[in-house]
């Protein structure tokens, strides 16, 4: 089973990264899951999702305490919130920043990538929503979803210009990650 921890803020689409990374697992052949933990915290505070996909059934209910993978919406958390805490040590952050992994100074032993996703998100969504994105690289950066299931995914979730945008920006990401 892999584990999957979204860390983000209310309003950038955490829970819906999770809920997409669950379905494209189940559009895979994969079984998944995926839910939030919040609380009443308002737009812009800090929000927590999580998924799992494993090839068989999941019978495990409780929050993610030692993820595989950790994903990064807003590179601000990284002061705010230990969003390396727990993960494997041959696990990996992917973290949306401009910068360097080594200039973010994320005590770990797992492997840290940076991807511009809010670059990319405004360069092809037109709008800095950065999760279609940031799950574009976690599947090229990590095999664990196919791009078909992601697109398949996306077109259940969204209509249109909508999910035509989102999907460009996902196929963009997976090749620039693929790299």
């Amino acid at each position: 089973m892999k584990e999957i921890r979204i860390h983000g803020r209310g309003g950038q689409g955490s829970v819906t990264a999770a809920e997409l990374i669950a379905v494209a697992a189940f559009e895979d052949g994969k079984w998944s899951q995926a839910f939030p933990y919040f609380g009443t915290e308002r737009r812009g505070a800090p929000v927590t999702a999580f998924a799992r996909i494993a090839d068989r059934q999941i019978r495990v209910r409780s929050q993610i305490y030692e993820p595989d993978y950790v994903i990064v919406q807003d590179p601000s958390l990284i002061s705010a919130v230990d969003v390396a805490g727990g993960v494997r040590e041959n696990g990996l952050l992917l973290i949306n920043s401009e910068k360097k992994p080594s200039e973010l100074k994320i005590n770990t032993k797992a492997r840290v990538r940076t991807f511009d996703a809010t670059k990319l998100a405004l360069e092809v969504i037109g709008l800095p929503i950065v999760n279609t994105a940031l799950l574009g690289a976690f599947a090229g950066a990590t095999g664990e979803i196919r791009l078909e299931s992601v697109n398949k995914a996306i077109r259940g979730r969204f209509a249109g210009k909508v999910a035509d945008k989102n999907i460009a920006a996902v196929k963009k990401a997976y090749e620039l990650m693929g790299e």
